[in-house]
Parts: structure tokens; C-alpha cells; sequence
């Protein structure tokens, strides 16, 4: 699986609208309303890299409002649920 974080600048005005539409997309696991420079984030989830272009410049770039977008893709994930299942193997007895 491949994890692509996409930052998002939109039409201010229009934010929840917005997210609302990127949600609900096919290979969008979630979208965040943020602070800073950006005003979304969407996480995307694809099988091949190639399933990248379909999503972000294909969907997500098309809706009326998005402005423009910076995609960052994934090499690896770290969690805490990740770390305490890796510092648990042996443990249990």
C-alpha cells in the first residue's frame, strides 16, 4: 500500500465543502482542516504509483476550489500503536 500525505490550498471560504468532497473520494482515507500555510490535508491510499495520478491531479485537483496541492508520498509508517506492537514480540507468555 502506498500513503501519499497531499497538502491542499482551497478557496477559504469554501473549506468544509471542500473536504467534504475529497472524503468522499475513492483512496481518500481521511482529510484534516489545518492552520498554517495549507488549508487541508488528505491522506491517500493507493496500490501502485501509478493509482497516484488518477487520485490527486486526476479528482482531487478537479474540484472547484482547489487551488493547488503538494503531495509528499510515504516511504515508511511509524505509529505508536506500530512501536508498542514491535517492543511487545516476546512478552506475552
Amino acid at each position: 500500500m502506498i500513503t501519499a500525505i497531499v497538502l491542499i490550498k482551497t478557496s477559504v471560504d469554501r473549506i468544509p465543502e471542500i473536504a467534504e468532497r475529497i472524503a468522499a473520494l475513492e483512496n481518500v482515507s481521511e482529510v484534516f482542516s489545518v492552520t498554517g500555510t495549507y488549508d487541508l490535508i488528505a491522506i491517500v491510499r493507493v496500490k501502485e504509483h501509478e493509482d497516484l495520478a488518477e487520485v490527486i491531479p486526476g479528482r482531487i485537483s478537479k474540484i472547484p476550489g482547489v487551488e493547488g496541492t503538494d503531495t509528499h508520498v510515504a516511504f515508511r509508517t511509524y505509529s505508536q500503536h506500530d512501536l508498542e506492537a514491535a517492543f511487545a514480540i516476546g512478552l506475552d507468555n
